[in-house]
């Protein structure tokens, strides 16, 4: 089976997403739709069907303070006071669809398309999250993010990245 994730619009049933976690799906439910609009970020959803929803996340333009760059990934970067990131702020996979791999599907997704504006369009030096929750944090964990210092944020590097997906 294919997947392939698009934009949120309209034509998605919203109301019967439930992931489990009430601020993952309110967000989708109440704030998604203001927040594109107000180009705040970006919502990729994972359709079955016609209007049901898989899972989304969301993809926004951040940048975190060089002193919070783990030294590993900071040896390389110019002495810039701030550095340019992608923020992965949402990822949630209905509650009908887990178990399936969905959340490894999206979050390989949200990399793949992270990757690809880093090297076309918009620099970054790494995705960042801000889990939810300790779950939320052993997910990231296992794709190779690393906590932030000073931060429960978590990062992962472009260069770690460009290992984990096709180019």
């Amino acid at each position: 089976m294919r997947y392939q994730t698009v934009l949120l619009n309209s034509s998605f049933n919203r109301a019967d997403f439930i992931c489990g976690k009430s601020a993952l799906d309110d967000y989708l439910q109440k704030q998604a739709t203001q927040d594109i609009k107000r180009k705040v970020c970006a919502v990729f959803v994972l359709p079955h069907d016609n209007a049901i929803i898989k899972g989304y996340y969301t993809l926004s333009n951040g940048s975190i303070p060089r002193e919070l760059v783990p030294i590993e990934t900071l040896k390389k970067m110019p002495k810039y006071a701030n550095l340019p990131t992608t923020l992965l702020g949402r990822l949630a996979v209905d509650r009908k669809f887990m178990r399936m791999r969905v959340g490894e599907f999206l979050l390989l997704d949200a990399f793949k398309r992270s990757w690809d504006v880093a090297n076309t369009s918009i620099g970054s030096i790494a995705v960042v999250v801000d889990p939810l929750d300790n779950e939320a944090a052993d997910f990231y964990f296992k794709y190779g993010f690393t906590k932030m210092l000073d931060s429960g944020r978590m990062i992962l590097p472009m260069q770690t990245i460009a290992k984990l997906i096709p180019l």
